[in-house]
């Protein structure tokens, strides 16, 4: 199971768009800089290497507790597992925490340093980012929560989506 976290914020990604010819797109979008922090993982079945997605999303940044709370959760819906996650500071922080209480509850992995291409989770946020929230104006945090969570859930049941992560990120199922 890969775990990511990401950021999104009120103001849109602009990406490109089309318009009538001498007509140029305009969009007004928020001066503040709420956001949203969500956490994923992509989980692999070992039988039927059917992909799965989970995923909460935090009004604030994610530290380790939220980590923690997550991979609970996790562990009560999947059991034991390998959890395969970068080496961000939160990360090793609750991994070391969840050791200490629980240390069956799965075995760690970590990314090499600086390796965003190797974990699948990132191309779950990019499709979200400059694909299905490309150039989107949500009217307040609650409006962004309710698309993002809808991007994510749209994700979960394209099976051929999920495998383009792992062969992006070089990895084979």
């Amino acid at each position: 199971m890969f775990l990511d976290e990401s950021g999104f914020m009120l103001q849109p990604v602009v990406r490109r768009t089309w318009a009538p010819r001498g007509h140029t797109p305009v969009e007004k979008s928020w001066d503040r800089h709420d956001r949203l922090s969500p956490v994923a993982a992509l989980s692999v079945s070992p039988r039927r290497r059917r992909l799965r997605v989970f995923f909460r999303v935090h009004p604030h940044n994610v530290c380790w507790k939220e980590v923690v709370s997550f991979l609970r959760a996790l562990h009560r819906h999947l059991g034991r597992c390998i959890l395969v996650l970068d080496r961000w500071s939160v990360h090793r922080k609750a991994v070391r925490v969840l050791r200490q209480k629980h240390p069956r509850w799965f075995d760690a992995e970590w990314l090499p340093p600086y390796a965003p291409e190797l974990n699948p989770v990132e191309q779950v946020w990019n499709h979200s980012k400059y694909s299905d929230l490309a150039n989107f104006l949500p009217k307040d945090v609650a409006h962004l929560r309710g698309e993002l969570r809808r991007s994510i859930r749209k994700q979960r049941g394209r099976q051929p989506l999920l495998r383009s992560f792992f062969e992006f990120a070089g990895l084979g199922l």
